[in-house]
């Protein structure tokens, strides 16, 4: 049964149980319902959002996350469905980077290259969670320690995850992090959307927006080249509206590599703060979905590898492409690319990091 939890000033946030992992420690549920009716669920195993529900044109309220209706699915099909990856989001080759001298090798879970963090990334861990006063609206933070040597990594960190539901229908994420040692954070949020509604089909009728004038290609593994190449004429150039399968299976050795789009695009900023990365229109039910980060670059994955044996929420079968993700991050591999933005966090400099997804109507 769910119960409020008792914090002081703080509204609409609903606790209750997710389960069991198979060492039997328990998996919370919490549940935060703005005032302009977005509600999400978010799991304190992987901070996971289970579901992410806004009003279509018509009013109704439609789940636009996939995801699993218990605990089993996360630990057995997960593609990090919905959770925060970390400590380093996406790849770096070879699991190896050098840092003030020094050579630190990690945890190869892709094949050669490390990806998401390693074999139990801060997506496999179970977090402290506390609910937050915020004037914003409802807001729980998600915390976790990952000591010196975690899948590799250099220093101790303490993460923090914090989420909060405003009356705008936007969903905010904070990311904040200390170390006691020189380390690299890239922290990110894995959900795959479908503005269409969970289980709806695939997400090739969405407008998209990207405002981005370059990307970065990959090679062999998915590794960035270290190119920073202009999207002009090419079937990445999102800057003007253009359904996401327009150019999917277009004659491109980039799209032909991955299967479609699954690339780091580098993001055209405006200062140092929240800067518009991307907006979606899903033409039939007219939901809308604007993108804000502070990050300089985003990965967007139209869910390529994904099969019949998904099988998610309420028993939709996930296939490829019918979920899109848009991870805000640093470039992937940069603690090996000097021409990147820098990754690397020292002690007194907290690691920090915001986006916001914000739902509309067209």
């Amino acid at each position: 049964m769910l119960r409020s939890m008792r914090v002081p000033n703080v509204e609409k946030v609903v606790e209750g149980s997710f389960g069991t992992l198979p060492d039997g420690s328990p998996v919370r549920v919490f549940t935060l319902t703005g005032a302009g009716g977005l509600t999400v669920r978010l799991l304190d195993y992987g901070a996971i959002i289970v579901s992410l529900e806004v009003p279509d044109r018509n009013g109704r309220l439609g789940d636009v996350v996939n995801g699993h209706d218990d605990i089993d699915g996360y630990l057995t099909k997960s593609r990090f469905f919905g959770a925060v990856v970390g400590r380093y989001g996406n790849r770096i080759a070879n699991g190896r980077f050098t840092l003030d001298g020094a050579i630190y090798h990690l945890t190869q879970n892709n094949g050669t290259n490390h990806l998401h963090g390693g074999a139990k990334g801060f997506d496999k861990r179970v977090w402290n969670a506390a609910a937050v006063d915020d004037p914003r609206g409802p807001s729980i933070a998600f915390s976790i320690h990952s000591p010196a040597g975690d899948e590799g990594y250099p220093g101790n960190v303490d993460a923090r995850v914090t989420y909060t539901v405003t009356a705008e229908n936007a969903l905010a994420i904070d990311y904040f992090a200390t170390t006691d040692a020189p380390t690299i954070m890239n922290m990110t949020q894995h959900s795959y959307f479908n503005l269409g509604g969970d289980g709806s089909g695939d997400i090739l009728n969405h407008r998209l927006v990207l405002n981005a004038g370059h990307y970065t290609p990959v090679a062999g593994p998915m590794i960035p080249t270290g190119e920073i190449a202009p999207v002009d004429g090419t079937p990445f150039d999102f800057r003007r509206e253009t359904t996401i399968g327009a150019r999917i299976d277009a004659d491109h050795p980039q799209i032909q590599m991955a299967g479609g789009y699954d690339h780091n695009f580098v993001l055209t900023r405006n200062g140092d703060g929240l800067s518009l990365a991307a907006r979606l229109v899903e033409p039939v039910s007219g939901r809308t979905m604007e993108v804000r980060t502070t990050e300089p670059g985003m990965q967007f994955y139209t869910a390529n590898k994904l099969d019949d044996s998904f099988v998610g929420k309420h028993g939709h079968v996930y296939r490829a492409r019918t979920g899109f993700c848009l991870e805000t991050q640093h470039y992937p591999d940069s603690p090996n690319h000097a021409n990147f933005p820098s990754p690397v966090v020292r002690p007194g400099t907290p690691y920090r990091s915001t986006t916001v997804y914000a739902f509309g109507i067209a």
